[in-house]
């Protein structure tokens, strides 16, 4: 690694105090979360329900929650890693605004994120909802059930029930955005983990805060679609669980 580049992210980290955080699949893949969009992601190796097609068919909801459970085990037992745990260190330095992310396994939320500081913009694999009354529930007895009977699962008000993440074709969450926007409004350092900045419209809350002239840091392993924006302040190719860190630990040490 570049020591002068290392070394650079250590003082952007020393001299923020409202660091909005990005996190991409590449922050989940070291806690055994398969890429969603990589070579054993569903993206890859199966068909993907629609949520349209999910409220109108028993066939497809039946399919969807077939595919949920193919994985749920991997979810439910995944911990966090130390990409997590160095998030959680920045809010306990209470440097942190916030943290927007793409990953649905709820690991922010395991390390320790506080609520008010994570905003989940694909959903979480942590709950499961009712499309009709939005009532959450945890989600482990639902797909206990499911595997017994094969048969997609209702709300006591008889609304279908579906993990809480967001699906094909289902919009994101109006006050998801509102927040991750509005943080961007105010953030003073913004830094992309592990994401190929590749998904709209996730991708393009970054660019909103370095408008504002705001120091923008990705760490990736492989290619980004933001590389060669000139606003990128610093760019540090490699794994992020070795980059970023260990950055933190010296920035709060």
């Amino acid at each position: 690694m570049d020591t002068g580049n290392d070394q650079k992210l250590v003082d952007l980290l020393k001299s923020s105090n409202s660091i909005l955080i990005f996190t991409g699949a590449g922050v989940s893949t070291g806690s055994g979360i398969p890429d969603f969009r990589g070579p054993q992601g569903v993206w890859r190796t199966k068909t993907p329900v629609y949520y349209q097609d999910f409220m109108g068919s028993e066939d497809a909801r039946r399919a969807y929650w077939e595919q949920k459970l193919e994985g749920w085990e991997k979810y439910r037992d995944a911990q966090p890693n130390p990409v997590h745990l160095a998030v959680v260190r920045i809010e306990q330095a209470e440097k942190l605004l916030m943290v927007v992310t793409q990953n649905i396994d709820g690991l922010h939320t395991k390390a320790g994120i506080s609520p008010g500081r994570l905003v989940e913009l694909h959903g979480t694999m942590n709950a499961v909802e009712c499309q009709t009354c939005h009532r959450r529930d945890d989600p482990d007895m639902y797909f206990q059930e499911f595997r017994k009977k094969r048969k997609p699962l209702l709300c006591s008000c008889g609304g279908h029930m579906k993990s809480a993440t967001i699906s094909f074709g289902q919009s994101l969450r109006k006050e998801d955005l509102e927040r991750a926007w509005g943080a961007a409004d105010q953030a003073d350092l913004v830094i992309a983990l592990g994401s190929t900045l590749s998904v709209t419209p996730a991708a393009q809350l970054p660019l909103q805060a370095v408008q504002r002239g705001v120091p923008y840091v990705i760490i990736n392993r492989g290619t980004t679609e933001h590389d060669a924006l000139p606003q990128v302040t610093l760019r540090l190719e490699g794994d992020v669980r070795e980059i970023f860190p260990q950055a933190v630990e010296q920035a709060l040490s």
